[in-house]
């Protein structure tokens, strides 16, 4: 039994993961800017600036954020993938989908450090800001790629 949308359906569901996922690259942005400021607070000898530090509670807003990322990424990429293969009946292999599979990864095993960091380990810290910055870079790649998507969509 084939499912088979309505031809505007099929058009305008094409770029609901393109917008979320381009909020959610300013999402990761916002973490980003969370988590230096959580590495600021931690890292400043200064008493009275870790204490006003403190009270903007930066490293609540970073896990709050981040834990939301990592739900939300991973469901816009599945949402894009179902989307992709509903219209078309195949997923098209090519940078776009392995940098997105390579960013939920990354972005999954980047969350996975979060009870080693809670427990002070610094080679958790630095692995997780790696692979966050690595999912900055990928998230950028993968943006261009989208885009050149979204303008064949639009042309075709």
């Amino acid at each position: 039994m084939d499912f088979e949308l309505p031809e505007a359906v099929k058009f305008w569901s094409q770029f609901f993961h393109p917008t979320v996922m381009l909020i959610l690259f300013g999402t990761s942005l916002y973490a980003a800017y969370l988590g230096l400021q959580v590495q600021r607070t931690r890292n400043t000898e200064d008493k009275e600036l870790k204490k006003e530090l403190g009270k903007q509670q930066f490293n609540v807003k970073h896990y709050q954020v981040g834990s939301a990322l990592l739900a939300l990424v991973i469901l816009g990429a599945i949402g894009g993938m179902g989307v992709t293969y509903i219209n078309n009946g195949k997923l098209f292999t090519g940078p776009h989908l392995f940098t997105g599979l390579g960013i939920v990864g990354t972005l999954a095993t980047s969350a996975s450090l979060a009870p080693f960091m809670q427990k002070g380990n610094n080679w958790a810290r630095i692995t997780h800001i790696v692979l966050n910055f690595t999912i900055l870079g990928l998230f950028t790649w993968q943006a261009i790629t989208g885009i050149q998507i979204v303008f064949k969509l639009l042309s075709d």
